[in-house]
């Protein structure tokens, strides 16, 4: 079965309340993913999202972090202060150590199939998939497909 990390956004949007018609899209998403694809998947999160989760105090801080409560956590080994710092040299990421460098960074080590997020403007994005391509080739690691709940909803496992 192949292997999805959930990053912050996806548990966000799961519980996202604003009505503006692209959050109620990436909502409706979310929840059709989650409802009807996820079994599909062996599910992964880290430390690292439920840190995220945990920051500030909104309305759905608890439902979010109740949906990620039972997924197992990617381990934080120390080569992986090593992959955030080439990350952040080559400027792949924004300068946030425990943000979407990190998240990269776990789904490479652990050779997670995919990287599901809404992080279309620093993970998800095509126009930065081949520099993170060219940086973790040069690293040796595994390059998970960056993807969101729409994309990987009609992905048929083998």
């Amino acid at each position: 079965m192949k292997t999805v990390y959930i990053e912050t956004s996806i548990p966000s949007f799961y519980h996202e309340t604003r009505q503006e018609p692209e959050m109620v899209a990436r909502r409706h998403w979310t929840h059709q993913w989650w409802e009807q694809c996820a079994s599909r998947y062996d599910l992964v999160t880290s430390e690292g999202v439920i840190a995220e989760l945990q920051e500030g105090d909104y309305e759905t801080q608890a439902d979010a972090l109740g949906l990620m409560a039972d997924l197992p956590r990617l381990e934080v080994v120390d080569d992986i202060a090593d992959i955030i710092d080439v990350y952040l040299a080559n400027h792949l990421m924004p300068k946030e150590r425990l943000g979407d460098a990190l998240h990269l960074a776990l789904a490479s080590y652990h050779k997670c199939d995919f990287l599901l997020t809404w992080n279309c403007a620093h993970i998800a994005n095509a126009n930065k998939f081949e520099h993170i391509r060219i940086i973790n080739t040069r690293l040796g690691l595994f390059v998970p497909a960056l993807v969101t709940p729409m994309e990987l909803c009609g992905e048929e496992t083998s």
